[in-house]
């Protein structure tokens, strides 16, 4: 039997066939505005409700911001954090700003490999993480392209290494067929697309899980939405893209 972690977004683990093998390194890729990191936060948040651990790797946005923007859908992280179970690594701020010296754990040069890892094994080894989010490896091609794939190898080997169930947020362009840079979906154990298409005059948010090692899912596409509570995904509603 394969052991499971449920990601505890509504209709997800329907299509997951009861969730995401234990200890996988999933990939969550998808062009602007699909929610990708409101799907990371929700799988964290989502996490803590059931007594599971978990930390946030901010890489493009101020950890601030990434309270704020949980907060939006009552999912309010100061007490977890107080507690010790829950962390955001400020993969973002290089320490610079009043806000910033507050934080826990900050990755003071960003554009070092060992730094950002061992920052991030840290904040796993206090928490007890077993669910790990990282916002976006996207930013490493972008910003770092000559260490990006080395940043991910070894993320990957850390996260699997410590026990974790892992979700990597990348962002593609809209018209990307892809999932991210390159050696990202060779890293990743599952991938899971986002989109936002619009069809007959209206944009219409689907899912569809491309790869997922060591267990059956859905091969449809599968229509998502946001609320105020986050995503919910329709495992009876099939979306057909027009060609």
């Amino acid at each position: 039997m394969v052991e499971r972690v449920k990601t505890g977004v509504p209709g997800l683990d329907e299509v997951l066939n009861g969730g995401i093998p234990k200890r996988s390194i999933i990939l969550i890729a998808g062009g602007p505005g699909t929610g990708k990191s409101i799907m990371g936060m929700q799988y964290l948040w989502n996490g803590l409700q059931i007594g599971e651990p978990g930390v946030y790797v901010a890489l493009e946005e101020h950890p601030v911001q990434v309270r704020v923007n949980m907060r939006q859908f009552n999912w309010d992280v100061k007490s977890y954090e107080a507690k010790g179970v829950f962390a955001v690594v400020d993969a973002f701020t290089a320490g610079v700003g009043e806000a910033a010296k507050r934080e826990k754990y900050v990755v003071k040069d960003p554009t070092d490999v060992g730094t950002i890892v061992d920052v991030v094994r840290q904040a796993i080894s206090d928490t007890g993480a077993q669910r790990v989010v990282v916002d976006s490896v996207s930013t490493l091609y972008l910003t770092k392209p000559s260490i990006a794939r080395s940043v991910v190898l070894q993320l990957k080997k850390l996260l699997s290494g410590m026990g974790t169930t892992s979700m990597l947020i990348s962002q593609v362009s809209v018209t990307e067929r892809g999932f991210g840079g390159p050696g990202v979906e060779h890293a990743a154990d599952g991938i899971v697309r986002l989109d936002l298409d619009e069809i007959d005059g209206e944009l219409v948010r689907s899912l569809i899980i491309w790869k997922m090692r060591g267990t059956s899912h859905s091969m449809k596409r599968h229509l998502f939405e946001i609320s105020d509570k986050g995503i919910v995904v329709y495992p009876d509603k099939v979306v057909k893209l027009k060609t």
